[in-house]
């Protein structure tokens, strides 16, 4: 049981570690187009980020997937500038769970990519250890509590924001979504593969 806690912490750190910011960045582009009304359909996101990001850890500890790393650390900047552009094409969508089906998607795909991000360290941390499931458990039940926070986050800043300046939902997502996409812009540049 201490492994799983252990673990539950790192996958907490993971996720709101401010020095690895992409995380965080994703889950805000994420969750932008989301109210408290349909909390539950990004709340599904965040699980089905989790549930895949930790699918390519489990592929990549056991050695069933290799992937390049350069690679990787570049197409994680690219899945929130993606999630970010969507969020500028879609803005005019009366509500985000309509195209719920298209980000349940995009977000499974994209939490791939991250995994696969974090696959190194993980597999370093996990050498001399033979049962590998409840690591991958524990660390599983970390991203999704601190992911669950930072949609929740999200969530509550853009009611205070929309509530507190009457700036309507539409606005509050194009210029939160376009202040993420610049914030990506530095490490698309410094991710970019030669």
């Amino acid at each position: 049981m201490q492994d799983f806690w252990f673990y539950l912490n790192l996958g907490v750190g993971h996720v709101l570690d401010i020095n690895a910011y992409d995380h965080i960045l994703f889950l805000a582009a994420l969750a932008l187009p989301f109210t408290f009304k349909s909390w539950k359909s990004v709340v599904l996101l965040a699980t089905v980020f989790t549930v895949t990001h930790c699918l390519s850890l489990a592929l990549s500890t056991y050695g069933v997937v290799e992937m390049d790393v350069e690679l990787i650390e570049f197409l994680i900047p690219v899945t929130i500038a993606l999630t970010a552009i969507f969020n500028l094409v879609f803005v005019n969508r009366p509500s985000a769970t309509k195209s719920l089906w298209l980000h349940t998607l995009a977000t499974a795909f994209f939490g791939l990519i991250h995994g696969f991000g974090f696959s190194n360290y993980f597999k370093m941390l996990m050498a001399e250890i033979d049962n590998k499931v409840v690591p991958l458990l524990g660390f599983a039940s970390g991203i999704e509590v601190s992911q669950v926070v930072i949609v929740l986050s999200v969530l509550t800043i853009s009611y205070f924001v929309i509530s507190g300046t009457k700036l309507s939902q539409k606005w509050f997502v194009v210029i939160f979504s376009s202040l993420i996409l610049l914030l990506t812009i530095p490490m698309l540049v410094r991710t970019f593969p030669v």
